[in-house]
Order: C-alpha cells, then structure tokens, then sequence
C-alpha cells in the first residue's frame, strides 16, 4: 500500500483527482461556443445547441412512434408545471411557420383544477387559474379549464372502453401526410383567415353539492397513498371526457423520465405490475378512442429546469397533496425521496430505471376479453389481473380477509356456511352483511382494491363509478343464469 510521504523510485505517490469542470469549457456539439450547461459529466452544451437539441428530441419521439397523425386533435395536459409547461413550449415551436420538421395535429389545452382535493382556498385556486389563464390565452389554442368537482356530473360512458376502429381513409401516415399537405394549400389559397385557429375557452362551474362531496371522499381515504391514486384516477376520468366530448383523440402528458421512474417504482410498490406497460409506455391504449401518449418521457427533471430557466418558459407553481409532507407520509412519496437520493450518488439511476420500463410490454387480451368492459377495471380501466388459480398467493389472501371479517363481526356457523356458498338468504348472508367493499371489490384491479380499502365508506364515491359498479354486477348476475344456454368460445 502506498502510504503518506513515501516514495517510489523518486516519485511521491498522490491521489488521483477528479477533473472539476471550468468555465471555459467549450460545447461538445459545436466545439466553438462556451459551454452554459452540463447535463451529464462529459455533455456539456452552449445556448444555442442546447436549445436545439432539447427541440430535436421531442420531435424525434413523436416522428420515431408515428402515434399521432396529421389533422387529429392532441389534447395537452397542463398541469402548471415545469414538465408540462414545457411540452407545451415544443408545440408552439413546431406548430410556427418556420419550423423544419412542423408539426401537423391541432392541439387544445386543459387543466384539472384539484385545488378542493389539496385543501386550497377558493382565492388560491382562483390566482393560480388567472395566472394559467394568461399563459393558455397567448397561445391561440382552444382551452379547458374544468374543477376536479365536475367528476361528480360525469355519465357513466367514461368507464366504458371504446373500441377504436381504424381510419379507412388515412391508411398509412404517409398517405395522411400528403393529404394535410394539400389541404393546407387549399385553405391558404382560398381564404388565409380560415386556417387561423379560432380560441374557445370552457371554464367549468361547480356546485357547492359537488363541492362538499368531494371534501368528503377525500376525507374518507385514511392514507395520503389512497388520495394520490384516486386523485390520479378521478384526473384522467376528467381528462377522458373532455377529450371524447371535443373529439380529441389523443392526450399528451408532460411525464418526463425522472417522474416515470418514480412511478414505476411505487406501482410496483402498490400493486400495479401488470400494468406498468401502460402506466409508464409512450402511448397507452387503454381507453380505446383516446390514446395517451408521453412526449416527454426522454427528458430529465435537469433538462427541463435549465431550458424552462435559460429561455424564460412560464410555469405557475401549484401546491399538490404531498406538499411539504413527509418523506414516509405516502408510498409515492418514500419512493421520490429514495430516487432523489440515489441520484444524487449515482447519476445513472434514473436512466437505469427508465431504460427497464422501456423494455415491458402489455400482453395483447383476446378479442372476447377487449370487447368484455367486465375484464376491465372499475377505477383505472386496465386490465383485471385477479383472474388466478386458486393456489395463487392472491386467492390465499381473499381467503384471509374473509376469514378475518367474520372473526371480527363475530359471525355464527350458519353464517360461515353462507358465506362459503355465497347464497341471497337472510341472517348472516353476505351480500346484507357486508356492504358494497365486497361487491366493488370483484370490479377492481389488485391496486385499485387496495385503494378502495382504505376508504371508510364507498357511498362517498362519485355516482357515475356506482352506477357502473351496479350495472356490470347485474349483467355478471344474467350472465350466470343464462351460462348453460351460452356457447363456449371453442364451439
């Protein structure tokens, strides 16, 4: 070992040192410019290259997939934040005249106020909506701003799969290219000031019965990890609609990679593994009609903060649940501050992460299954992953709820018995001894079960969930009924 002051043929044995980045370090791009960034240890960029390398690849994730064709309408969620503020930045660039590669869809913005679910005051929600107001107004395109309350007028269609059926007159995207093409020249020739996009604004009113209906739901959740996941889940109810009411048909969100790989760690955490495809893909299909997609998943947290910092992009900051909480307070949470931390130690974790969810794929459902709104779930619409054996773990824990149920209510043997043959009598059935938990919970995904768990009481639930919930219980009913008359697939 080599030790303090001792020397090797003359020569004194120092420890090495890391190279600290100077500020004359030129750009790795153009190798003129100084270098204003460095994203990783040996990219560092100048202004101007960073800006068009930060532009080149949000427009090379959209042209890689080709998900989104010419003249469709792109629904962009806005949430305030730097990540979606951004994403909405990249679609004015590409949509100006001068773009190289320009963009041809028709975008509409929305925003999801949640602030009655996060406990903000009537004039907080109403600042943050003027600021965002400001921002959505000088970008020409049509705009919605709807209250998280409105999930309680929604119709039961949301939770109804769509199937989608293909476009017959836009094949290929080729062919859907040419024909934008040549309907843009059609319309400037004859009348430049009909391809001027028309702004229409939708500010959604509630109703102070809305309003206390969701005080109350979120109320009746026991843990900030309940109210993250029906947050999420009554968001994109809200989103679905409004993009199916103005036919939208795709919905970008400005997830970006550091996000997606906290969210691939907590659903794996909740119970989410079979639909990690989705959650965390590109494109998620899972509604049929509209897709989502993510145009913003290559990108770091980093990235965003020193473009929406460098070339002054506007965001409004907008507190969440999980504002000032603590790092254990919520799964989603620990998860966050666990990520974080290792990325600061280890610069390739999040990539890492990332790079895994890159590699998952959803196993295609039959035809059968795809047109069954029963082998869906309830809440998030993907698809049911309680369908196991009964030597399975799940099947195992069934068992023991139930059996935990009927030693706290203190059941009798005539119980127990209905119970085990699932019988409509009187006494101890359990269809009067337990209330809708049991019934809902055959509708529900793993995560979703867990969500609906740690709730106090479902009644608190919007109508457009129960009613859905009723109507799929009475078709399962009509369905056993009739099962001796029904053919088999194989037949």
């Amino acid at each position: 070992m080599c030790e303090v002051e001792e020397d090797y043929n003359g020569l004194e044995c120092k420890q090495e040192k890391i190279p600290v980045p100077t500020l004359n370090r030129k750009c790795m791009k153009c190798k003129e410019g100084t270098a204003v960034l460095i994203i990783r240890v040996s990219d560092a960029f100048c202004r101007s290259c960073f800006k068009e390398y930060f532009i080149h690849k949000f427009r090379a994730m959209l042209g890689k997939n080709r998900v989104i064709f010419p003249q469709e309408k792109v629904l962009l969620a806005v949430s305030g934040g730097a990540a979606s503020c951004s994403m909405l930045s990249q679609v004015i660039e590409g949509l100006s005249r001068d773009a190289p590669k320009k963009l041809r869809f028709m975008p509409g913005i929305i925003y999801i106020d949640d602030g009655g679910a996060c406990g903000r005051s009537q004039e907080e929600r109403q600042r943050s909506i003027d600021q965002l107001k400001s921002i959505f107004t000088q970008t020409g395109f049509p705009y919605f701003i709807v209250p998280l309350e409105q999930v309680f007028a929604l119709p039961t269609s949301v939770l109804v799969p769509v199937t989608s059926d293909p476009d017959l007159s836009n094949p290929s995207y080729k062919h859907a290219v040419d024909q934008y093409i040549r309907e843009e020249q059609k319309l400037t020739e004859e009348d430049p000031a009909s391809a001027v996009t028309r702004l229409s604004v939708e500010d959604s009113a509630y109703s102070p019965e809305h309003k206390l209906a969701l005080e109350s739901l979120f109320s009746s959740l026991k843990t900030l990890t309940a109210k993250e996941d029906m947050l999420h889940t009554l968001r994109q109810h809200l989103i679905l609609h409004v993009a199916r009411e103005n036919s939208f048909s795709k919905v970008m969100m400005g997830e970006n990679c550091s996000r997606l790989a906290v969210k691939l760690l907590s659903n794996i955490a909740l119970g989410r593994g079979a639909a990690l495809a989705s959650d965390t893909g590109f494109s998620d299909p899972r509604f049929g009609d509209v897709v989502i997609v993510r145009p913003m998943r290559d990108y770091s947290s980093k990235e965003i903060a020193a473009y929406c910092r460098m070339f002054h992009v506007p965001s409004v900051f907008i507190p969440g649940l999980d504002t000032k909480a603590q790092d254990k307070a919520s799964i989603q949470r620990l998860t966050e501050t666990f990520v974080t931390n290792l990325q600061a130690e280890f610069p390739s974790t999040v990539s890492t992460i990332y790079r895994t969810s890159e590699k998952l794929h959803t196993v295609k459902p039959s035809e059968s299954q795809a047109a069954e709104p029963a082998s869906k779930c309830l809440l998030c619409v993907c698809a049911l992953d309680t369908d196991v054996d009964k030597a399975s773990a799940f099947h195992a824990t069934l068992v023991s709820e139930q059996l935990s149920q009927i030693k706290l209510q203190d059941v009798s043997h005539d119980a127990l018995r209905c119970v085990e043959t699932q019988c409509c009598g009187t006494g101890g059935c359990s269809s009067n001894r337990f209330p809708a938990h049991q019934d809902l919970k055959t509708l529900l995904c793993y995560s979703c079960r867990l969500t609906i768990k740690d709730m106090e009481s479902v009644d608190t639930l919007p109508a457009y969930i129960m009613t859905e919930a009723e109507r799929r219980r009475k078709r399962s009913l009509m369905k056993m009924e009739i099962s001796e008359y029904l053919l088999e697939d194989g037949d």
